[in-house]
């Protein structure tokens, strides 16, 4: 397994925004389409008004198979261009599992 980690930091006042829209819809087709949401996360210390959230893939190969699908939905690409005005930073990451990891090692 692998595993995508995606950070993105919002505007002051953006992430409740953000939430209210990705809560009316965009969430379940997300997690219908990349499949494995691992956790969602909003920052409390540190780096505020941050977003993280870490999706598993079974290899590179299915995770850019999954994201061209998400990506080919006029529904997304619609809320893509309502909250991207919202979205100072996005990063993202493949994190490999360490051999003791719970969720499984691929190194």
């Amino acid at each position: 397994m692998i595993v995508e980690q995606r950070c993105y930091r919002f505007r002051p006042g953006g992430i409740a925004k953000f939430m209210t829209l990705y809560l009316a819809g965009p969430l379940a087709m997300q997690t219908r389409i990349l499949g494995n949401l691992l956790g969602y996360f909003v920052t409390e210390l540190g780096p505020l008004n941050e977003t993280v959230h870490l999706w598993g893939y079974d290899s590179l190969d299915e995770r850019a198979r999954r994201r061209a699908a998400l990506m080919a939905e006029p529904d997304w690409r619609a809320f893509l261009g309502q909250v991207m005005p919202l979205i100072e930073m996005q990063e993202s990451r493949i994190l490999l599992p360490a051999p003791f990891s719970p969720i499984g090692g691929n190194l």
